[in-house]
């Protein structure tokens, strides 16, 4: 293949994984006014999803009142059984075992539910988390890429499914799929996800992706290449709850969405929920992630309890077997009444849905955390989106499903960006991450910083940016705004080889001829700062555009990182019309009275009387260990 005309490049096939009634109210999306009303719930916008397929006659994919697709839309539809519809516009696959688009796990019928679904009433689970559903762009329409089978992908499957939906003419991707834990990717040519959303990016696509489940593993996000948004999962302020009543008669709260017997039953503790004597028993288990879990054996329940670095995110399940999961804390009680008696016995107590968690958003464990091991120059994730215990569309008979993961937060991130792009056609896929990350919310409903599984405050490679906030997404005033042109120096300025290089662009480059810039050079939304070695000063330059009132005046607030300098000139940004572009300068200084640690963080914020433009900044100092790659140093983390 190297030998034949217009050959890039060729790599060996690596294997990838996957990882609302009430979302969008959480995220302040409520019918007939707001955002909703003024984007027109998406309307004529495309929401490419590439993933497992969908099951097109769920009631989320109906076509009434629904428009037809834009002009410029050229899609397929490869349904069998049936027609795409003026929802779902488009449905393609791309694997040589299969032979339509059609879902086979549900993976893709809930994400594109979440994405795009219309207005169902009575949704629900087992009667739990009842409400209207709908996903958070409820008038755009879905275009359908079937690239996983089994939920897995090859990169030759899935770059033929993103060269389809650019040609096709979408104008949003939503991609929950990423790595899998045993993979890592060292540079962002090694990364097929990059490389093809690089060319959706040069279209003017916007592309959301998951950031991975393999959190709170420090350095494990995927999807860090600054032209795509990547989305860390939260929780929700509904709770599914139930108790866990002790045979002491001691409570203990946790979540379901199942109803027990009112009856006591006896309790067997078995840590890989394995055990041989089960029959007739609550089957007590200790998880360490998301869990997949069989059942069988005739256990009348199983209680799911954390470990201590899942801490307090409880994903509840839905497993054919009346089960409760319980946060760290409370698995602790649970644990220590086993061991405190020969008979111990419980049931379970539901008490249906409540809204009214005044932590919430919290970040929830298994979402990746920074930094990123290809671009630490990148802050990632960019951004938070709720992705614990979502309730959406499913591929089986009961046609709600409720699940976690950051696979869950990203379509909520997709939706949102529809809606930005519903209302201001003109942005680029940059400035509309932009919006999003400068606006998002740094504290909890209870105003509080953002906390993690522990709740502790977070840290900047938990949030990234922070919350989604659509309602003040839509008019954030100014942008950092970044051109496909704008990324040849930064990724020349990876030291990256000529060849490297051009697998992105696709045309001869020269990078001995080309400016080259340092990463946090890049026109970013926000700063991610590496002193290394003796280096004590820094100088960036940012871009700002003016997307608000055409007379507008902003000034400069500063939270410096602890043991960090930051000089910003000018400290007033004055703008005369739209669209006008001003230039600021930021010296980030080490200081002598340094804390010996290896990240600190703040923020930098531009404040008019009606906005705030809001830019995270952390620093990393190169104390620990580097691991040296073919050509550069990169962060590694214990």
């Amino acid at each position: 293949m190297e030998k034949k005309k217009g050959f890039i490049s060729a790599h060996p096939q690596k294997l990838m994984s996957v990882q609302t009634t009430h979302s969008p109210n959480f995220l302040g999306l409520h019918q007939n006014m707001g955002l909703w009303k003024d984007s027109n719930y998406g309307k004529g916008v495309i929401i490419g999803v590439m993933d497992s397929g969908v099951m097109p006659d769920h009631p989320s994919f109906s076509d009434e009142g629904m428009p037809p697709p834009p002009a410029r839309w050229k899609g397929k539809c490869q349904f069998n059984h049936t027609t795409c519809n003026n929802k779902i516009i488009g449905a393609r696959y791309f694997n040589a075992e299969d032979q339509s688009p059609l879902d086979d796990t549900g993976h893709g019928t809930h994400t594109a539910g979440t994405a795009a679904g219309r207005f169902v009433q009575g949704a629900n689970l087992f009667g739990s988390a009842n409400g209207t559903a709908a996903g958070i762009a409820p008038l755009a329409h879905l275009a359908i890429y079937k690239v996983l089978k089994d939920n897995s992908v090859g990169a030759a499957d899935f770059l033929a499914g993103m060269d389809a939906a650019i040609e096709d003419g979408v104008d949003v991707l939503s991609i929950s799929v990423g790595y899998d834990d045993k993979t890592q990717i060292e540079n962002l040519y090694q990364d097929f996800f990059a490389v093809g959303a690089f060319s959706a990016m040069q279209k003017g696509i916007l592309v959301s992706f998951s950031a991975g489940n393999s959190g709170p593993l420090p350095s494990s996000v995927g999807h860090g290449a600054p032209w795509v948004l990547t989305v860390g999962a939260s929780t929700l302020d509904r709770k599914l709850s139930a108790k866990a009543v002790l045979g002491n008669n001691q409570k203990v709260d946790g979540e379901s969405v199942y109803d027990f017997p009112r009856k006591l039953f006896p309790l067997v503790y078995a840590p890989n929920c394995r055990a041989s004597d089960i029959r007739g028993k609550i089957v007590v288990c200790e998880l360490s992630g998301l869990p997949q879990i069989q059942t069988g054996g005739g256990a009348t329940g199983i209680i799911f309890i954390n470990d201590e670095t899942y801490g307090n995110t409880i994903p509840v399940l839905a497993i054919g077997l009346p089960s409760t999961h319980f946060g760290y804390a409370a698995g602790l009680k649970i644990k220590a009444y086993i061991n405190s008696t020969a008979t111990p016995t419980a049931t379970i107590s539901t008490r249906g849905t409540v809204i009214s968690d005044e932590r919430a958003p919290v970040v929830a464990s298994f979402s990746s955390r920074g930094p990123s091991i290809p671009t630490p120059g990148i802050l990632k994730p960019d951004i938070l989106g709720p992705g614990v215990n979502i309730l959406a569309a499913s591929h089986t008979s009961i046609e709600w499903k409720i699940d976690s993961g950051t696979s869950m937060a990203c379509p909520h991130l997709s939706g949102v960006a529809a809606l930005l792009k519903s209302e201001h056609p003109d942005w680029s896929p940059a400035a509309i991450k932009s919006a999003i990350m400068t606006t998002a919310d740094d504290v909890n409903l209870a105003g509080n910083p953002i906390e993690d599984e522990r709740f502790l405050p977070a840290d900047l490679f938990a949030t990234g940016s922070g919350h989604v906030n659509p309602s003040r997404a839509i008019d954030p005033g100014l942008v950092y705004d970044i051109q496909p042109q704008d990324y040849l120096p930064y990724l020349c300025g990876l030291n990256y080889t000529d060849h490297q290089v051009e697998m992105f662009l696709r045309r001869r480059v020269n990078c001995r001829v080309e400016s080259k810039i340092a990463e946090a050079e890049l026109n970013y939304p926000s700063f991610s700062i590496i002193f290394s070695g003796k280096s004590t000063s820094q100088v960036y330059t940012r871009t700002v555009t003016n997307v608000g009132d055409p007379d507008s005046s902003y000034k400069v607030k500063i939270s410096p990182p602890h043991g960090v300098g930051v000089r910003v000139k000018p400290t007033t940004l004055n703008f005369s019309e739209t669209k006008q572009k001003l230039q600021y300068k930021v010296t980030f200084s080490r200081l002598t009275s340094a804390p010996h640690t290896n990240f600190v963080q703040g923020f930098l914020k531009w404040t008019s009387p009606t906005r705030s433009v809001r830019s995270p900044c952390n620093s990393m100092a190169l104390i620990g260990p580097i691991c040296s790659t073919s050509n550069r140093p990169i962060l590694c983390w214990a």
